[in-house]
């Protein structure tokens, strides 16, 4: 296990969606609000030319589709580990088609494919937290126990622990990685206690760093060749208390990016990619 830590935030790929006009009216939402379609694009390229230019990776930029307005949010398609990917059975009936081009793409590059096809079960990626030891799968609105249990048969070599989300829409709502063995916590009172559990739950011991907004704990880790620890996390215009605290982790590369218009859908850092990483064959 610790040559899988080793690699724990090592990504060499990532795979985007653009965003659909029908995002602004029709995207799922648990408040009542506007988007900026204009900006939300605006914001959206800036985080994809991150990931790109900045950092190197190779990114696989899908076509937006009219019909699913929800599908700029590719994470919730498929959970990626190693050289695993479990395309999911989202909870919302709404977002199901949006794992076809997301299966498309993940075989092309070679990974081995896994279909969720039990119609009990529900799972979306943002409830999914792999801490390079372990999965805490979020037991939310949109996934359930046998979503969960699918995703322990085909990650065989993780534990598994089920944390009930009775507050926000996902896991990743509230939480994220911020480093090897270090978990990011939003402080509301559901937050915490979710964390409780999962440190209650774990074999393994986590620091953590709390921040007083919980969708500025959803952040993304990467530790990449000549970055080193790299955190893409929220700006000071959106949640300058958050931001603050993330100047802690002094051996970071800290890069804020704009989330002001996606989180108005739910959608967090993290809901834009999925993430992977593929090694050049011997």
């Amino acid at each position: 296990m610790a040559g899988v830590m080793a690699d724990f935030g090592n990504f060499t790929h990532a795979v985007v969606r653009a965003i659909p006009v029908s995002l602004a009216k029709e995207a799922l939402r648990m408040n009542v609000s506007d988007v900026d379609l204009e900006k939300a694009q605006r914001e959206h390229e800036v985080y994809v030319g991150v990931l790109k230019q900045k950092l190197g990776l190779e990114v696989i930029e899908l076509p937006a589709d009219e019909s699913l307005p929800d599908c700029v949010f590719v994470e919730d398609a498929a959970v990626v580990c190693g050289d695993t990917a479990l395309i999911t059975r989202p909870g919302a009936e709404s977002r199901r088609k949006e794992t076809a081009a997301i299966r498309r793409t993940l075989k092309e590059l070679g990974l081995n494919i896994v279909d969720m096809s039990d119609e009990n079960a529900t799972l979306d990626g943002g409830d999914v937290l792999f801490t390079g030891r372990e999965f805490f799968v979020g037991l939310s609105k949109r996934t359930n126990q046998r979503g969960a249990e699918i995703l322990a048969d085909a990650f065989k070599d993780y534990a598994v622990s089920t944390v009930p989300v009775t507050d926000g829409l996902h896991l990743k709502s509230f939480c994220s990685m911020g480093g090897p063995g270090l978990i990011v916590i939003g402080s509301s009172e559901p937050a915490q206690k979710a964390l409780k559990i999962m440190q209650q739950m774990s074999d393994h011991r986590y620091d953590k760093l709390t921040v007083p907004d919980d969708i500025a704990a959803n952040t993304i880790y990467m530790n990449l060749p000549g970055k080193g620890h790299v955190l893409l996390h929220c700006t000071p215009e959106e949640f300058p208390e958050s931001a603050k605290v993330f100047e802690k982790l002094k051996d970071h590369m800290l890069i804020p990016v704009s989330n002001m218009e996606k989180v108005k859908v739910d959608g967090a850092l993290t809901c834009c990619s999925v993430l992977i990483n593929i090694k050049a064959k011997v």
